[in-house]
């Protein structure tokens, strides 16, 4: 069922469902079962230079834009797959991009480009704080030349699957600061040295197979090289690359979207009770045609989101509307899937169990759909801050 027209990227369409039709129903089914992570499957997206969509040629990428890097994101999730492997390689260098200092920039983005290092995870929630971002108690205090941080995160995901990471850490206390945004700084956090020196990470068994995990520093020693962006500003620096992550997730959404709908209406033509297709049912027909009604709608603003990033303007709104609207429409989608396929949607030879399970997780990660409502009341509506 295609329902993306000829212009919105064919030949990145096609390009991406290739080497995912590498990758069958199958594989992904077998890395769920084993709690795995898809090592050939991002090695090869890799390898193609899909991963680097966002990094500027000048820098060994493909200097596409937003609006490219959500379809490759989208034609993973519509194939099948689970973008959630990988897609912190996109959202979270895109701070690098934007806040990276030149020579950060020729260090680092390179090597990401060509696949020797993995820049997937960033470093924000912790568990006293969850959303409530601005009062973090991670502390990074320059000593000797060096930054030296102590705290605790949670739900950082792909630590063991990544290189580096971007932390957010105070490195001015909150009640020394006017704005509650400020005196936060970003740095760039080199695993390989941090682990067992500084950092423990602990893993986090959860329902998907999605690999997370809590942090915690003790005297984690990072040089003053480190920081990304300007020391006091990383509030800005986190919000290049969490503006990309809500549009990409979106996408994500999208093409989760997309898959649920082909499957259901694929079954509900081929499954016959009765001595008719179930899909001749309204019963049947309209939870699906309802689903697809607001997927499609979804779908626009994901393209608003990512033409206003692009544009390089404030973002922060249609970000959190896409989201939000398209985790909304998969979710329903999902729900028309399972239940047109009954009892065997529960099967996992059909998927539907599988990809049910990934993209419930966007209701609640990477923000709530409460804090997005608080979000549009108060930046959009002119609404009293209710928090």
């Amino acid at each position: 069922m295609s329902t993306s027209p000829d212009t919105d990227f064919p030949e990145i369409r096609d390009a991406v469902r290739a080497l995912c039709a590498e990758f069958p129903d199958e594989y992904h089914r077998k890395i769920d079962a084993e709690r795995g992570y898809p090592e050939a499957f991002v090695d090869a997206l890799t390898k193609a230079g899909w991963m680097a969509a966002l990094i500027p040629q000048e820098y060994g990428g493909s200097g596409l834009g937003m609006a490219e890097a959500s379809v490759i994101m989208e034609e993973i999730n519509r194939s099948g797959g689970n973008s959630g492997a990988c897609h912190g390689q996109m959202y979270v260098m895109n701070a690098v991009v934007r806040s990276g200092s030149e020579a950060q920039k020729r260090q680092y983005l390179p090597k990401i480009a060509a696949g020797e290092l993995r820049l997937q995870s960033m470093g924000v929630t912790e568990p006293t704080t969850g959303s409530d971002t601005t009062k973090l108690k991670t502390m990074a205090v320059k000593k000797d030349g060096r930054w030296v941080v102590n705290g605790q995160k949670v739900w950082i995901s792909r630590i063991q699957h990544s290189d580096l990471m971007i932390l957010l850490a105070r490195t001015t206390p909150l009640d020394q600061v006017t704005k509650r945004s400020e005196g936060l700084s970003c740095f760039i956090v080199d695993l390989k040295q941090a682990i067992g020196h500084g950092l423990t990470v602990r893993p986090i068994p959860n329902m998907v197979n999605h690999e997370t995990n809590e942090l915690f520093f003790d005297n984690l020693e990072l040089p003053e090289d480190a920081l990304l962006g300007p020391e006091g500003k990383g509030f800005k620096t986190l919000l290049d690359g969490l503006n990309a992550e809500r549009t990409l997730i979106a996408a994500e959404c999208i093409g989760d979207g997309y898959w649920f709908i082909d499957r259901a209406a694929k079954y509900a033509k081929e499954r016959v009770v009765f001595g008719r297709p179930i899909g001749q049912n309204q019963g049947v027909q309209f939870p699906i045609a309802d689903a697809f009604i607001e997927l499609e709608a979804a779908n626009l603003m994901r393209w608003k989101a990512c033409a206003q990033i692009d544009a390089h303007q404030n973002a922060g709104a249609a970000a959190n509307m896409a989201k939000y609207l398209a985790a909304k429409a998969s979710w329903e989608a999902a729900n028309a899937c399972i239940q047109t396929h009954g009892g065997f949607g529960f099967a996992c030879e059909y998927d539907v169990e599988r990809k049910f399970r990934e993209t419930r997780l966007y209701q609640v990660a990477p923000i709530s759909t409460n804090m997005i409502f608080s979000y549009v009341a108060e930046h959009v509506l002119g609404l009293p801050r209710s928090f």
